[in-house]
Order: structure tokens, then C-alpha cells, then sequence
């Protein structure tokens, strides 16, 4: 059973990527870890809606709840056994994506992306939708740094909390912008 607590974290987060325009209105997934246990958001949710009935709570290793969960779940169970990890986000955010294009590396120019990402690993796969490729070249690069961009998808970010993975994000793109008004 997920408590209400959890319910309003995952609404209020969810809700603040979307209005901050990181994601499409059914783009993007979070979870959150807690020992062996995982809660993801569902298969189709609306990060900026989400409910009780959006939210799966699933184990570490595969089972019958998956079916209902975020396809990036196989990414998420990669990244929890690779790091210390308590929640994760990823996003859709467009500069971002554009960026990860043409870069291996996203090195933010403004002060407070140097400060709190430093220099951001651009990862490729083959297939970028829930594959165990890219399970295993986003583990890999989130075990050194706090955010991830997964070539021409978007940046899968790491904390302790949900909040602390949003931030990533939401700083991240804010650079990227940055980045793209300076023509650089």
C-alpha cells in the first residue's frame, strides 16, 4: 500500500516538471527506493496529474507488478543497483535533448550549473526506450555524476530524494538554455 505521503510527493514533483515544461503531457517517469521496495509511476501517467492509482510499487527483481509500470522501470532497477540512490527522474526537457545530439559532454556555462552539475555525460544506446543497453550506460555514468542524458531522449538524474533529482533536471536544462542563447 503507498501511503498518502508518498501519493502528494510524487504529485507535487511530478507537477513541478511538467509546469516547468522538463517533460510532454505523458513524457517522463520518477521513483523513488526504499531497501528492496521501488514506487515508479505507471506505464501512460501524467507526471503533471498524478494519483494513487499512477504510482506501482514494485520489488528489485522482475515480477507481475511490471506490467503496469513505467517501461524506463528496467533503467531505474539499473541505476538503484549501481548507486546509493534514493529517488530518480527523468525528463524530456528540449534543450537538453538537442544538446545531446551533437555533444558527448553537456559543460554548463553559468555559475549555478558549474557549481551543482559540473561537466553532464551525454550516453548513446542503441535503443533509448527502455533497453537493457541503456540500463546498463546510464548506471555506468550515474555512478559519478548526479544526472545522465541519454542521446536524443533525455536526462535520467539521480538523488536522494525526489526534490534533489528534480533539481538536476531543472538546472541542466536551465544551462542548456543558457548554453543556446550564448551560441555556444
Amino acid at each position: 500500500m503507498i501511503d498518502r505521503e508518498t501519493i502528494r510527493l510524487f504529485r507535487d514533483i511530478g507537477r513541478d516538471v511538467f509546469v516547468a515544461g522538463l517533460t510532454s503531457s505523458h513524457g517522463g517517469n520518477m521513483s523513488i527506493r526504499d531497501g528492496e521496495r521501488i514506487v515508479i509511476t505507471r506505464r501512460g501517467s501524467m507526471l503533471g496529474r498524478l494519483g494513487g492509482d499512477d504510482l506501482v510499487e514494485v520489488g528489485m527483481e522482475p515480477g507481475a507488478a511490471d506490467e503496469r509500470c513505467s517501461r524506463e522501470l528496467v533503467v531505474h532497477r539499473a541505476i538503484y543497483a549501481a548507486t546509493d540512490a534514493g529517488a530518480i527522474v527523468h525528463a524530456h526537457p528540449v534543450h537538453t535533448i538537442a544538446r545531446s545530439f551533437a555533444a558527448d559532454t553537456i559543460t554548463p556555462a553559468d555559475s549555478e550549473g558549474l557549481y551543482v552539475l559540473g561537466d553532464v555525460p551525454v550516453v548513446t544506446s542503441a535503443v533509448t526506450i527502455a533497453s537493457p543497453e541503456a540500463a546498463i550506460v546510464l548506471a555506468e555514468a550515474l555512478r559519478e555524476a548526479p544526472v545522465a542524458v541519454l542521446r536524443t531522449h533525455g536526462p535520467f538524474a539521480r538523488g536522494e530524494s525526489l526534490e534533489e533529482a528534480f533539481m538536476y533536471v531543472s538546472v541542466l536544462e536551465a544551462s542548456a538554455q543558457v548554453l543556446d542563447l550564448l551560441g555556444r
